[in-house]
């Protein structure tokens, strides 16, 4: 099985033995940097509604609000931890200093759409959150662009689900294709951050020989 199929596997049983408890503490991990994707999650709460054992309102209710939850976790490492939080723990998500003045900026002029859209986007939704409370994005706005898309996107997945019922297990067929997806942006996150990593050393080893022949 691969990624993608034992995560859902997991969260099948998870939301089984638990019910909405369950999708609203799915949703909080989906919303940290934790891989566990709402599209292993959502459909599955799709076609239990199908089936009579969910409702539309409580699965749209628990969903986002583990997602808000999440998100706003996410934000209050990123507000209150600031240059040390980036320092200790930036370099598992590809953060680093030089990104906090970056965010400052973008967000002040594309916050707003980068939290709506994001929201839609696998891999970069899980750590969106962070670099908005490093920007100091506005925390009612933050959170209602996030509930929103969430809303939608969760919504949208849950149809999914519904429309699906009686072929999860074909659908669960093609979900190596997901963690082929999943396994090339974190190769090109990786190999990114290397290269960084590498001009920044020459560029220092640079600077620090310019200066010894001065």
């Amino acid at each position: 099985m691969g990624l993608t199929e034992n995560l859902a596997a997991f969260a099948v049983h998870f939301i089984q033995s638990t019910g909405y408890a369950s999708v609203y503490i799915l949703m909080i991990l989906e919303s940290l940097v934790v891989p566990m994707p709402s599209e292993a999650v959502m459909p599955f709460a799709g076609w239990l509604i199908s089936t009579g054992e969910f409702t539309w309102p409580l699965v749209i209710l628990c969903s986002t609000l583990g997602s808000i939850t999440g998100s706003l976790l996410a934000y209050a490492a990123g507000y209150f931890g600031g240059k040390p939080f980036v320092r200790r723990f930036g370099k598992f998500v590809f953060l680093n200093e030089h990104h906090l003045e970056f965010t400052h900026q973008f967000f002040s002029k594309r916050g707003a759409l980068t939290i709506l859209v994001c929201r839609f986007i696998p891999v970069v939704r899980h750590l969106i959150s962070i670099p908005a409370g490093f920007a100091r994005m506005n925390i009612w706005l933050f959170s209602g662009l996030t509930i929103l898309g969430a809303a939608l996107w969760n919504g949208f997945l849950a149809w999914v689900g519904t429309v699906l019922q009686s072929h999860w297990d074909e659908v669960m067929k093609y979900s190596k294709y997901i963690d082929y997806a999943i396994v090339a942006v974190l190769i090109a996150c990786v190999a990114w951050f290397v290269v960084r990593q590498v001009k920044k050393s020459r560029a220092a080893k640079a600077s620090g020989e310019e200066s010894g022949t001065k």
